[in-house]
């Protein structure tokens, strides 16, 4: 039985995640409100890691939930559940693209998809920036605003905003691994 929830419940993340790995984020988020397969807190440092490493954020996420919940085939599961959708609609698109290549509904759909994406992706970047510098666990309505800011990492955030303007050319895994660095020194 869980073998098929999780296949369902990734192939959904996968078929409705318009736009890549920070896409399926809501998805993930649903996932962990909904089963002990990991937490809105595991899901922050998935991604985390899945920036750090190579490959999609969905797919690394997916194949630690599935591995979480039913060891190394749940793990292939959730991976496999979770491409097979996009795997399924690039072959359907490819031979419908070498017919309808210059129709102008098919471009109309396709600008559509632009603003669609960029909206969940924002929507994805926005839960990991609160989930980042704000400790909403600590808020409860009238709440100082000192309880709630995560002044360290709010301070790491904007020193590193500055650094990636300042240094164009220093490869990202440079401030990855100060970032991880930096919050294990200081571990907020």
């Amino acid at each position: 039985m869980i073998f098929l929830t999780l296949f369902y419940e990734f192939f959904k993340a996968g078929l409705f995640s318009v736009g890549g790995g920070l896409a399926t984020l809501p998805f993930l988020k649903a996932i962990a409100e909904r089963y002990p397969w990991f937490t809105p807190a595991d899901l922050m440092d998935m991604v985390a890691v899945s920036e750090s490493t190579p490959g999609p954020i969905g797919v690394n996420t997916a194949t630690y939930a599935g591995f979480h919940a039913a060891g190394l085939p749940g793990a292939l599961m959730a991976t496999f559940a979770l491409v097979l959708p996009s795997v399924i609609i690039i072959i359907l698109i490819s031979r419908a693209l070498q017919k309808f290549r210059d129709s102008r509904l098919v471009q109309n759909a396709f600008y559509g998809l632009r603003p669609a994406s960029a909206g969940l992706i924002f929507g994805a970047m926005s839960t990991v920036f609160v989930a980042s510098l704000f400790h909403m666990e600590a808020y409860s309505g009238l709440t100082r605003l000192g309880d709630v800011l995560n002044i360290p990492a709010i301070v790491f955030f904007l020193i590193f905003m500055v650094a990636i303007r300042v240094f164009p050319k220093l490869h990202p895994i440079v401030f990855i691994a100060a970032g991880a660095v930096f919050g294990i020194a200081f571990q907020f």
